[in-house]
């Protein structure tokens, strides 16, 4: 019989994030020995990657990092919340993180492309992906320039890691009023800060829609510029942050309150887990 203890089993299961069975086996064949059974666990494991290649990841972890005068944000997905939660998944987001900050990186080619230590981001994710047996992979990538931030890590379950995560770029001295703005993204969702953000094609083919819709409800002629232009408003409180009603109270925008508090937002990321 293997010389080692349900304490070992159950250590190096935590540690890797491994299954039972496989841990099991992998210590039965190291003969007991932590070092060889990790070894031998990660290389079954990198057997199966190209097997998990096709595998959704819908669970993982959102992370932040200022380095200097810029924010990274992070998207590090995993296939289960088992995983999610394990240790080891949260150390190697660090480790991504510290690797991509570092470089500067602001896109996920070039996050991959970093160094992380001897090795390549990507090589190091393949690597930990081999050992927790699951598929991992960096789905998001982004970085913010400013003054000043805000960072806002929302958990959507208390026993998971941040699921929600919000950079906010600003200029003022009013942090609290940035952090309740980062905490309305989260919520609210905004695809562009202002309404002069918003692409020109995507505000044509608005109005293209909602020409069409007033038309075929039978408005006068006469009223369609201004019912057009009362239901691309509409359009512009979904999309653009500053116009969006604010979730605290929402009879000022987001842009007044932060006018108000002295503030001028610059620039926002948000990621959500599996979005």
């Amino acid at each position: 019989m293997a010389n080692f203890s349900i304490a070992d089993l159950k250590a190096l299961r935590e540690a890797l994030g491994t299954g039972m069975v496989d841990t099991k086996k992998a210590l039965e064949e190291a003969g007991g020995d932590v070092e060889k059974a990790t070894e031998i666990l990660r290389l079954k494991g990198a057997k199966g990657n190209a097997k998990r290649a096709d595998r959704s990841t819908s669970e993982g972890l959102v992370a932040a990092k200022t380095v200097g005068n810029v924010t990274t944000l992070i998207e590090l997905a995993c296939e289960t919340d088992f995983v999610a939660k394990n240790e080891r998944f949260g150390k190697l987001a660090e480790q991504v993180l510290d690797a991509v900050a570092a470089a500067g990186a602001d896109s996920v080619d070039s996050a991959l492309a970093a160094s992380a230590g001897e090795k390549s981001v990507a090589d190091l994710i393949s690597d930990e992906a081999a050992i927790i047996g699951e598929k991992i992979e960096l789905r998001n990538v982004g970085a913010l320039q400013a003054d000043a931030f805000e960072v806002y890590l929302h958990r959507t379950s208390k026993d998971l890691p941040p699921q929600v995560g919000v950079v906010v770029g600003y200029s003022g001295d009013d942090a609290e009023t940035a952090r309740s703005i980062a905490q309305h993204i989260s919520f609210a969702n905004p695809e562009f800060l202002a309404r002069e953000d918003v692409p020109a094609e995507l505000v044509e083919k608005e109005r293209n829609i909602v020409e069409e819709i007033s038309r075929g409800e039978g408005k006068p002629e006469a009223a369609l510029p201004k019912i057009i232009e009362g239901r691309l408003t509409s359009f512009f409180k979904q999309v653009a942050l500053l116009e969006q009603d604010y979730a605290k109270d929402n009879k000022q925008q987001v842009g007044k309150v932060a006018s108000d508090a002295g503030l001028t937002i610059t620039g926002f990321l948000r990621f959500k887990v599996g979005a």
